[in-house]
């Protein structure tokens, strides 16, 4: 069993993103899930969890508790130690200093040797509401998408997604080595940029040729030259054979933005939905409103729809698309 320290503050979309690198995921307190098996690999790409480690047990959410599961567990390893206490989401009374020394102290008694700046292992001690999980610090997700901005790139238009959200999404749509991704609505390549740097070949389609222009040169500066393709066309239209992608994700304009080229808000995103739905057996459409009705017209399944505030007068509906 793992436990993972979830990022944001909506563990229901966190915990879903978990499960693309994890089996059995069950947030048990907020901020903290279980899970049960665990793809390294794939949980180092993950945008909402810090951090997973190997559970050691569960307890109250106090210090002599917590004392008390280390005392009473089997310990396998060896060399050097350091423990890191917290108080997620300041949900706990206990203090952390406190359980620090102490669980120490235990480790201490059993032979370890402390070593606070490179120690060979990092015992977790996650107080939460009512709960506490002690684990082995196992995988310290990758967290450079999180210092960039859209504003970085190359070309910038207003209202692109924010890096760790497109992280997000990527993910959910199944992005990784062995996966083909496209973005038929690409705008500035935000969604391609985190799936290729998670190891997917991408591939961006946009109405205006100053969008495609400018993904594939945001795509270029990230990823080099070689970062995937990018070509101008209409995503109710879309110049790709049946079953070319694994999955496809796409940002859908938002009603500001409701005339594109051609078409109506209304008869774009259908139309997208469509033809996604003849590309690819798996999506993910996020939109400033529910597509429930039109997705299952188009022929998806829709497994799950999170509503994710973005600001005051926002919100973003993310939905998750199969053909199963």
């Amino acid at each position: 069993m793992y436990c993972l320290e979830l990022a944001g503050s909506d563990d229901a979309f966190a915990a879903r993103e978990a499960a693309t690198a994890a089996s059995d995921v069950d947030v048990v307190a907020p901020g903290l899930a279980t899970a049960r098996v665990i793809d390294a690999g794939r949980a180092r790409r993950l945008a909402y969890t810090h951090r997973v480690s190997t559970l050691v047990g569960r307890t109250d959410a106090d210090v002599a508790s917590a004392r008390a599961l280390l005392s009473a567990a089997s310990v396998d390893r060896e060399g050097s130690v350091r423990v890191r206490a917290r108080n997620v989401r300041s949900r706990s009374a206990a203090s952390t200093r406190a359980a620090e020394r102490e669980l120490g102290d235990v480790l201490v008694d059993r032979g370890f040797d402390v070593d606070l700046d490179d120690p060979d292992h990092e015992l977790r001690a996650l107080f939460g509401e009512e709960v506490c999980l002690l684990g082995w610090l196992t995988v310290a997700v990758e967290r450079s998408f999180g210092d960039r901005r859209p504003t970085d790139r190359p070309f910038v238009q207003p209202g692109s997604m924010a890096p760790m959200d497109a992280r997000a999404v990527a993910n959910l749509a199944g992005a990784g080595p062995d996966a083909r991704l496209l973005d038929p609505m690409c705008g500035t390549g935000g969604l391609l940029l985190e799936a290729g740097l998670v190891g997917s070949s991408v591939v961006g389609a946009d109405a205006q040729w100053k969008m495609a222009r400018g993904t594939r040169e945001n795509l270029e500066a990230a990823l080099g030259p070689d970062a995937g393709t990018v070509v101008r066309a209409d995503a109710t239209q879309l110049p790709f054979r049946d079953d070319a992608f694994d999955a496809v994700a796409f940002d859908a304009p938002y009603g500001r933005q409701s005339k594109i080229a051609r078409h109506d808000l209304s008869d774009l995103v259908a139309g997208a939905l469509a033809e996604a739905v003849r590309v690819a057996p798996r999506g993910v459409l996020v939109a400033d409103r529910e597509w429930v009705r039109p997705a299952v017209d188009a022929g998806w399944s829709v497994e799950e729809v999170f509503r994710r505030p973005v600001h005051g007068s926002l919100d973003r509906y993310v939905h998750l698309l199969s053909t199963g």
